[in-house]
């Protein structure tokens, strides 16, 4: 589904990433962790065509994403607040998103109702503009947004962040209820090992921008990365 092919990029002299070759399958869901400057939204924005390559592509379902614009019916994303329109209710902004998608006002109603939970009364129907809200209610739009429509690739960089803990858990559900859909792949990073090892099919770590692990998610897997990051592994620092 994404291809990744001897893929750069350098600011001011210095190489944030660097990588030789990387594939995501159709219907992975792809996590993406390493610490502060690894390179993890780097690679999504290069991903998504927002900055250019020094050298190397991304090809998404056989396009290479810096030649052409027809990748982007297939891929939705939310990286940030500049993803969502501000200035716009949470309404108007799905009702917006839908259009572009070719859902109607009723199917939008119909997809925002499964949501209803997660967005705990405090979005929907208040006439609050996107950028007056909370940065945990603007992140939570911005998510919802991106499932919206059925796209077949949904980016998603740090969606845990800035949510409470029953939001967190919530939306650990969400992404595994919308991957049990065939042929949807999620690209996925987060600081929170716990939530990654848990919705995610597959891990990658960044290191300075490569890739120093690339393993398949398995019972041990969220012991694997704490040891990784810690240098302890937490049956032994328990055990002391």
């Amino acid at each position: 589904m994404i291809q990744v092919k001897n893929l750069q990029k350098i600011y001011n002299g210095t190489t944030v990433l660097n990588l030789e070759e990387l594939n995501i399958a159709k219907g992975e869901v792809f996590g993406l962790v390493g610490n502060n400057g690894a390179g993890k939204t780097t690679f999504f924005s290069l991903v998504l065509d927002l900055i250019r390559a020094n050298k190397g592509e991304v090809i998404i379902n056989g396009i290479q994403v810096s030649k052409t614009e027809e990748w982007k019916e297939l891929v939705a994303a939310y990286i940030d607040e500049s993803f969502t329109i501000g200035y716009l209710t949470p309404d108007e902004y799905f009702e917006f998103i839908g259009e572009l998608r070719g859902l109607n006002a009723k199917d939008v109603s119909n997809f925002l109702e499964d949501y209803t939970d997660f967005f705990k009364d405090e979005i929907l129907g208040k006439k609050k503009f996107i950028r007056d809200l909370s940065k945990g209610n603007q992140k939570k739009v911005g998510v919802v947004g991106a499932l919206l429509g059925n796209p077949e690739v949904i980016i998603l960089d740090e969606p845990f962040a800035n949510l409470d803990p029953s939001s967190q858990y919530q939306l650990r559900n969400i992404i595994k209820e919308f991957s049990k859909q065939k042929e949807k792949t999620l690209l996925i990073s987060s600081h929170d090992l716990d939530h990654v090892a848990d919705v995610c099919s597959r891990i990658v770590i960044l290191d300075k921008g490569e890739v120093v692990r690339d393993v398949e998610k398995t019972e041990s897997t969220l012991a694997d990365l704490e040891e990784f990051f810690t240098g302890v592994r937490k049956e032994e620092s328990l055990a002391d």
